[in-house]
């Protein structure tokens, strides 16, 4: 460990190497505080972590969801009409914008009893729009002639599978009721009871956890007093009790359908939507939703200062390039002091009775939107964010939220009723879907076990625990109980502790470093910490921090805290000191002049600014490969492998997964160091996560779907190579049954003995013929679900006509990504099919490559555009 003589001359010559960098070396102020938060904290904590229960696996109401998204508030007005365009443009991201899809849909339903929940269409609906406040068109009386669908005609329709996830969007709308009582001086009796109606079924669809989205509109057009007033009614006992999301919108409504201010709005619709359907995020876990990448090696997340969020704007193309998430601090905002003004006043009793006057609970939820529309052009570092269907959003940068407390080094007061406002507006966060919700470790026990109750339940944001110490010194073992202590009793996924220090001697700059090591040691199980010491004292903390710093860039007028160091600073000194080796990484294989694989993972480590290199290694035996200067050098980092050595390799690695070793071929290698600093070699499988990752998007949650539907869904594997070895693991992951079919029987026989599953001898149509598809799918119960060809795309293979005539249309799934189209693919969408292409599965196992040598999350945008770059026929590209 460097010493802190070694850390300050490493500071200066920093500093003179970066001063270019830095044209602005203002800061800000250092805020007043005390550490009477963390002393109380202290002494309150329980020492023992064998005590500590573990951490609980909890799966939120939305895991496996197959239910209609519901949409409900209040358009500003019939021509905006924003929540139908929403619906109708949600439904048809769902749906693939696939209107032959779309058409089956709707006629679908109008053959069922949900015939007239089907809301009235215009030139700009794309997708399936379901009102269940119906007019009927042949009464005069329009108020006479409306009623509102029952909420058990409706789960009738859902138990049935008429109504699902991917089968239409239920809008809500009060604004036509709202609309006419003000245009009539008041509400009728009949208007009273279809309000009660709409209320009673808004309430029974929460209840039985359908997924709701309050869209808050506050537009210049909705300026009728009596309607706002009873909107305002509406918002406080309906529209935000009743819903576990909520996005706003201004004047977007009033913009064309094709304008950025209206195309942003559709968007955050569907990143709110991605997000509740992600998993659970696990403590101490791994993969999808997980701090372990979120939180990664050498990420960062920058802290922004501003008192309106737009005056960021200047300054987020450069910021984005440099780090991986943004920190929106809500108490530093104006609107969120005169939320706090505003609360204040209605605790007092002297809440304003102006209908018009600026909502700042709108305003941070509207001021968050708008961070993640400035940074969306330049959201190259995002994650991959799994939507419905065959899309993936990759340019939903991650937002850190947070309300930093007066004695927590922020602003917000820390009194009684300033806390509980905090814990307000950090449920707020949980509905906006942040990605990191910042919660502070040292207040009400009830209040933060009611907040992460309800994020347990019902959310799958990332809880960060965190602790700062300001203006006192604790000692070492302090410090490693804080870090206990932001555990939050095992439900926070990752830990922050932030020290102060009096001067830089006996190493006191590493202590919050140290402390997370000593930490993560005790606890079970092992989450991230972020170690830090505040101020200029504490600058070499952050460049000994390896996870999710917090930074500040060059481009700024000023710093968010004294001491920060931007991301270009911090990863220069790590390269210095030898924390960040330049890595060296490899394809093996041959005859790969065609690969892709090096300008796709080089731009990922560029992307992330890593300094690793990746080359070709052409060669015609492993064994010239690991005698080689590359697999025995020190620096050598890891290697994918293709063809023909995926086999051969294993007998020089020191361990394989489960993956590698039930698939029987190994694409990744990886190198990791054990305990004594022993170089150990890794052989995994990603391949199949390359076809298990876009086919779990596309087909959901198909167990459950299996047991309430008539028949198995299967998965026909067409081919009997090591691909297709990869296929009949991941179908087994999605929970199908397997048919296999190849021209030589006997190579796929050993694929129903060691996976499961049945050889069809042909694909014919015919039930009398024993060991035909139809046979086997008959006395199996089967339906195909998904056909996997891993073929040569020289065969020009193509299905039989009988197996793409069914109302059921299969997903169907290439491995060849050279050429982006062939025969089969055509075939599939010339029949209206979802398709998976190969370069589909190409950018998805490297990005599991890519996540498995770095520990960080993947640029999923840039290698996924390397690869279309790369496989897209010259016309499309």
């Amino acid at each position: 460990m460097m010493a802190s003589a070694a850390a300050t001359l490493l500071l200066l010559l920093l500093s003179t190497a970066a001063a270019f960098l830095s044209p602005n070396s203002s800061q800000t102020a250092t805020n007043k505080s005390c550490s009477h938060a963390s002393q109380t904290c202290l002494s309150s904590t329980k020492s023992s972590t064998s005590s500590e229960a573990p951490a609980a696996v909890h799966h939120h109401i939305f895991e496996g969801y197959n239910k209609p998204i519901v949409l409900i508030g209040s358009s500003s007005s019939t021509n905006n009409n924003e929540l139908h365009r929403l619906a109708s443009s949600l439904s048809s991201s769902l749906l693939s914008h696939n209107d032959k899809i779309v058409n089956g849909i709707k006629e679908k339903v109008e053959r069922s009893t949900g015939a007239l929940l089907l809301a009235e269409e215009d030139e700009a609906t794309r997708g399936v729009v379901l009102s269940p406040l119906v007019h009927d068109d042949d009464d005069d009386d329009e108020d006479e002639g409306s009623f509102v669908v029952s909420y058990s005609i409706i789960e009738d329709l859902v138990r049935e599978k008429t109504l699902s996830l991917n089968s239409g969007v239920l809008v809500l709308d009060f604004h036509p009721l709202l609309s006419r009582s003000s245009q009539e001086g008041g509400k009728n009796d009949q208007e009273t009871e279809l309000l009660q109606q709409m209320t009673e079924l808004a309430k029974d669809l929460y209840k039985h956890g359908y997924l709701s989205v309050y869209i808050n509109i506050q537009s210049d057009e909705d300026d009728e007093a009596p309607s706002l007033k009873r909107k305002k009614e509406l918002e406080t006992n309906v529209f935000i009790p009743y819903s576990d999301y909520e996005m706003c919108i201004k004047n977007e409504g009033s913009s064309s359908s094709n304008s950025p201010a209206w195309t942003n709005s559709e968007w955050e619709l569907q990143r709110l939507i991605a997000r509740a359907l992600l998993p659970s995020p696990v403590v101490g876990g791994t993969g999808s939703n997980s701090a372990d990448l979120l939180m990664g090696q050498n990420t960062f997340f920058l802290s922004l200062s501003f008192p309106k969020i737009k005056m960021a704007e200047p300054y987020v193309e450069e910021m984005c390039a440099d780090v991986d998430s943004m920190e929106y601090r809500v108490d530093l905002l104006e609107c969120s002091k005169e939320y706090l003004a505003q609360q204040q006043q209605t605790s007092s009793g002297e809440a304003s009775n102006s209908i018009k006057e600026t909502d700042p609970r709108f305003e941070i939820l509207y001021q968050q939107q708008q961070l993640r529309y400035m940074c969306r052009p330049h959201a190259e570092r995002a994650p991959a964010l799994p939507f419905g269907g065959a899309s993936v959003i990759d340019d939903a940068f991650p937002i850190v939220y947070t309300v930093r407390t007066a004695h927590q080094a922020g602003t917000w007061p820390d009194d009684a009723e300033g806390i509980q406002h905090m814990f307000d507006l950090l449920e707020l966060g949980l509905r906006s879907g942040v990605e990191v919700l910042d919660v502070e470790s040292a207040w009400d026990a009830s209040l933060t076990d009611k907040l992460l109750s309800l994020a347990e339940k019902r959310y799958t944001s990332l809880i960060l625990g965190s602790h700062h110490v300001v203006g006192s010194e604790v000692t070492p073992d302090e410090a490693v109980e804080l870090f206990h202590q932001c555990r939050i009793n095992n439900r926070a996924h990752g830990g922050k502790v932030v020290l102060s220090i009096n001067d830089d001697t006996d190493n006191k700059d590493q202590m919050a470093y140290e402390a997370s090591i000593k930490a993560s040691k005790l606890d079970t199980p092992e989450i991230p910490n972020i170690g830090l010491v505040l101020g200029k004292v504490g600058s070499y903390s952050r460049i000994l921090n390896p996870r999710f710093t917090p930074v500040t860039h060059e481009c700024l007028p000023a710093k968010a805290a004294p001491g920060q160091l931007s991301a270009a600073e911090i990863m220069a000194a790590r390269l210095i000191v030898g924390q960040i080796p330049t890595q060296k990484y490899a394809i093996l294989g041959h005859n790969i002049a065609y690969s892709v694989s090096p300008q796709m993972q080089g731009g990922a480590f560029a992307a992330v600014k890593l300094p690793h290199l990746y080359t070709r290694a052409d060669l015609e035996t492993v064994r010239e490969f690991v005698d080689g200067p590359l697999w025995n050098d020190e620096n050598f980092g890891g290697c994918s492998v293709t063809i023909p050595h995926k086999q051969d390799i294993i007998e020089h690695v020191d361990v394989l997964t489960d993956a590698a070793k039930e698939i029987g071929s190994v694409n990744t290698v990886i190198v990791k160091k054990d305990k004594l600093g022993t170089r150990v070699l890794i052989g995994e499988n990603t391949d199949w996560r390359g076809i298990y990752n876009p086919l779990k998007r596309r087909l959901g949650d198909v167990t459950s779907k299996a047991s309430t539907g008539k028949t198995k869904p299967v998965a026909l594997i067409l081919g009997g190579g090591g691909t297709a070895r990869a296929a009949a693991y991941a179908a087994t992951k999605l929970g199908l049954d397997k048919i296999y079919f190849n021209r030589t029987p006997s190579k796929v026989e050993e694929l129903a003995t060691e996976f499961g599953g049945t050889v069809a001898k042909s694909l014919d149509d015919d039930k009398s013929d024993k060991g035909s598809l139809a046979s086997v799918l008959d006395e199996n119960n089967g339906r195909i679900s998904v056909v996997i060809s891993t073929l040569p795309a020289a065969a020009e293979f193509q299905l039989p006509e009988w197996l793409l005539e069914s109302d059921s249309l299969p997903v169907v799934f290439d491995v060849n990504y050279k050429p982006y189209s062939t025969k089969l693919l055509e075939q599939a969408e010339e029949k209206g099919c979802d398709v998976v292409r190969g370069s589909e599965m190409l950018w998805e196992q490297g990005v599991g490559q890519f996540e498995l040598w770095t520990g960080r999350s993947a640029p999923y945008g840039v290698m996924k555009k390397v690869v279309l770059d790369n496989c897209l026929p010259p016309s499309s590209s």
